[in-house]
């Protein structure tokens, strides 16, 4: 064989002359390739739930932070969150070293994760575990977070905290990995990363405008549902892929991972009926969303008996969780705290119950491995409140520092304006909105002239954001006279045409001059 090659190929192969597939197995390559992409449909799946959670006149702005997020971090990863996250060379019990800085060695090295796969693939799949980590956080920011710094702060977190926390679990000298944690496909650096970082955020970000906040509501709930349903198929690859094989342990996976968020959800649901007796969609959304999480850690270690038990108590233990930020007083919009973190906490202690030698020895390369109490291992609930402990105070108060840090930069605000937030994310960062409803007002105007008159005298014919309950609250938080509020006709009056058509250029040049 050749010499090694600069550009990142085995030590001692050339890949213009070696064939550097042989030592790989096909089948397990094309798996882990549309499990990757996959995942990369959680993306846009958060984007979706976190747009519909939130009120209509920001549900543009956290579609845009979600996506750009991943932009932010498909950079870092290939430049240094790799190397720093996973590589096997480093010999501290922290992070990584730079020896795969930009993808060096790769190309036909095999992975951490399987001999079978090679490491490129490996950490294109790792890629998408930051990505939709860093898209999970972003939810901080709803409907009073800029946006640039938003970007900001994703780079540094995920240098920072997201590639510290892969390393303890996932790397060859991780603390926790020789400490022998069990963390199948990420409860530490996913979970627990994404739930205590949006919470850390959220408190250097400080309250939303309490006046702004009176009968919220999701705003478009078939949203949500589809953000969940985009999770829900991403995670089959997120949970399943991470077997790096297509291999019964996948399949066990896969199996668990429908189980627990199927039993979350009826549980969150029930628990929501209880109160309302009504049967809410956004309670089945969460309910699964919660499910999911748990079995991130767990869908490959326990049982499928130990998942549906799993699934009922992380139900609970998520639904009440929603209750924490009223506790502490912290705005955590989006509820990625008591889904996220505590659901991931659930699925991590719930391993060292129930973890089974067996089911983790279904990939055919952990045989021999060491279950939790099941297999009179009595050690492992120790190794694993360590690990919930070390992650959550290590990932909460690096996360704040870097918030606060980028907040004292000039420029770099975390936070919008109070103008602003009443206004709107959408309007204020972007200029563009989910739903535009400028032509439903001048068609309006253009049914009542006589309003179009009172607007002269600086009256407020329709409320910029759709209800007048929202121009009021906008007049109260400004502490200025409330502007008349004029009634408008269900449908329009029988007029000409012609006069009709002069009206609704008058109403067009109106709406200009605003």
């Amino acid at each position: 064989m050749s010499t090694a090659d600069d550009s990142g190929g085995s030590v001692g192969t050339n890949p213009a002359i070696d064939n550097l597939n042989l030592p790989f197995n096909a089948g397990d390559q094309a798996y882990i390739i549309v499990s990757s992409a996959m995942v990369l449909l959680m993306v846009p799946g958060i984007a979706f739930l976190y747009s519909g959670l939130a009120r209509r006149k920001s549900a543009l702005s956290l579609i845009w932070v979600t996506v750009m997020s991943f932009s932010v971090v498909v950079f870092q990863w290939y430049f240094w969150g790799y190397s720093l996250a996973l590589s096997s060379t480093a010999t501290n019990g922290f992070i990584g070293n730079l020896d795969k800085f930009g993808l060096r060695n790769t190309l036909g090295e095999p992975s951490p994760g399987s001999p079978l796969i090679p490491e490129l693939l490996y950490s294109f799949y790792q890629m998408q575990f930051c990505a939709v980590t860093a898209a999970l956080v972003i939810g901080a920011t709803a409907e009073r977070g800029r946006v640039v710094p938003a970007m900001v702060f994703t780079f540094f977190w995920a240098t920072l905290v997201y590639c510290p926390l892969a390393y303890w679990a996932w790397g060859a000298n991780g603390w926790a990995f020789q400490y022998g944690v069990l963390d199948y496909a990420g409860g530490g650096p996913v979970e627990i990363g994404s739930g205590v970082s949006a919470l850390a955020y959220s408190w250097v970000l400080g309250r939303r405008n309490e006046k702004m906040m009176l009968n919220f509501r999701p705003h478009n709930i078939s949203l949500i549902t589809l953000g969940t349903i985009f999770l829900w198929f991403g995670w089959l690859g997120f949970n399943g892929g991470s077997a790096f094989g297509a291999n019964l342990r996948a399949t066990m996976a896969c199996w668990n991972t429908c189980l627990t968020a199927m039993f979350a959800a009826m549980t969150w649901c029930l628990l929501d009926f209880r109160l309302a007796r009504k049967w809410s969609l956004v309670g089945w959304c969460s309910g699964t969303i919660s499910g999911l999480v748990a079995a991130t850690p767990a869908s490959g270690v326990i049982t499928p008996w130990a998942s549906i038990l799993l699934g009922v108590v992380t139900g609970v233990a998520c639904n009440f969780g929603t209750k924490v930020k009223f506790m502490i007083r912290i705005d955590d919009a989006l509820d990625v705290f008591a889904e996220h973190a505590i659901g991931g906490i659930v699925g991590l202690i719930f391993n060292a119950f129930f973890a089974a030698d067996y089911i983790i020895g279904l990939d055919g390369v952990n045989m021999g491995a060491t279950g939790g109490f099941l297999n009179h291992n009595f050690r492992q609930l120790y190794v694993q409140i360590a690990y919930i402990v070390a992650g959550c105070a290590y990932t909460f108060v690096m996360s704040a520092i870097i918030a606060k840090a980028i907040d004292l930069i000039p420029g770099l605000h975390l936070r919008a304006s109070s103008e602003a937030e009443l206004l709107g994310m959408d309007d204020d960062q972007h200029g563009e909105f989910a739903y535009d409803y400028v032509e439903v007002r001048r068609d309006y105007l253009a049914w009542t002239p006589a309003d179009r008159d009172q607007k002269a005298d600086g009256a407020v014919i329709v409320p910029q954001h759709g209800i007048t309950g929202h121009q009021d609250l906008v007049d109260s938080a400004r502490k200025g006279p409330a502007s008349p509020q004029v009634s408008l006709p269900t449908t329009p009056p029988s007029e000409p045409a012609a006069e009709l058509a002069t009206k609704e250029k008058a109403a067009e040049a109106a709406e200009t001059t605003e």
